[in-house]
């Protein structure tokens, strides 16, 4: 006869306390996990932006640090209260009454724009490619993309000064050949500009396309073929469909630091160049005007945040109304 095992009453008891407690451990370690996100936005951004938010409501003095009022508690609470109350939105005003930073944020926004389009004509060529590249070279072709990252930015973007200057590498090579008869004009224009940017933050763009066209079922193409669809008809259809959410990442990935972008500007540009982030660090740092600078630095973080928002906020709507 075959013996059946019954746990006994206080081999259950025993257990249950320690399925509780590993219950309680495991709810613990995954609201920790929750957590670090939300401390790192915390220390990261939002007592930054705060800071930075109070600033711009100051007014600049010559003193160290550079306006007034400085919050802080020494004083008591009435002393906090009255500083408070000299806070205002001068700064602001200013802002749209001088047409200098209203042009410069347009020419930001228009020549990142620019930046992020030739980048997606430039990087999903090349996604493609190592997404159809057979597997085995796959972490090859991949590691050459990350290999510029390898080098200072700096001096990546100092190459180029090399490379585009009347004397550079590029126009003598194109002289050499007789292409052209005398040396290119493109340092210190916006054409230098979309050339640093786009290389900079090329990998951002391929990174993403890469991730999603490695996923993608190409025998999806060969059947829209097989309908009669051309391959130009079927990479509108089926390709480019399927691979816009990297499309919609690398372009942001890309679109958001080129509008702030102040390396490229000003190395490449010249001092002609109009952006947002030299006039930030012409405000900043030259004329010392941190109550101004700040009020830019709140304006840019807004451009680029809430639209990003809304953005988000429609893809979620539009997922929940596809399920």
């Amino acid at each position: 006869m075959a013996e059946t095992a019954v746990s006994s009453p206080s081999a259950v008891a025993a257990a249950q306390p320690a399925s509780a407690s590993g219950s309680l451990l495991n709810a613990i370690t995954s609201r920790l996990v929750i957590m670090v996100p939300y401390l790192w936005l915390l220390f990261f951004f939002l007592i930054p932006f705060i800071i930075v938010f109070k600033i711009s409501l100051s007014q600049t003095a010559i003193a160290m640090p550079p306006y007034v009022p400085v919050l802080g508690v020494g004083e008591g609470i009435s002393g906090f209260l009255a500083q408070l109350r000299e806070l205002g939105i001068d700064n602001y005003v200013w802002l749209t009454e001088d047409p200098l930073y209203f042009n410069a944020y347009v020419s930001s926004v228009v020549i990142a724009a620019i930046s992020t389009f030739l980048a997606l004509l430039v990087g999903f060529p090349v996604a493609y490619g190592m997404a159809r590249a057979p597997a085995s070279i796959r972490p090859t072709l991949l590691m050459l993309v990350i290999l510029p990252f390898w080098t200072s930015f700096l001096i990546r973007v100092y190459a180029w000064i090399g490379i585009l200057k009347p004397e550079g590498l590029l126009n003598q090579v194109l002289l050499a050949t007789g292409i052209i008869d005398q040396p290119l004009v493109i340092m210190n224009t916006h054409a230098a500009i979309f050339i640093g940017i786009v290389y900079s933050y090329l990998p951002f763009m391929i990174l993403p396309l890469y991730s999603t066209l490695e996923k993608m079922d190409f025998s999806l193409i060969e059947a829209a073929q097989d309908l009669g669809c051309t391959p130009t008809g079927a990479f509108w259809k089926v390709t480019f469909p399927l691979a816009l959410p990297g499309v919609v990442a690398g372009c942001m990935l890309v679109f958001i630091p080129a509008v702030g972008e102040f390396v490229i500007p000003d190395l490449l540009g010249g001092s002609q160049t109009l952006m947002i982030g030299k006039t930030l660090w012409n405000e900043f740092f030259a004329n010392r005007d941190w109550p101004v600078s700040s009020a830019v630095a709140v304006i840019l973080l807004l451009l680029l945040v809430v639209p990003i928002m809304i953005f988000q906020s429609a893809q979620a709507r539009a997922q929940e109304q596809g399920r």
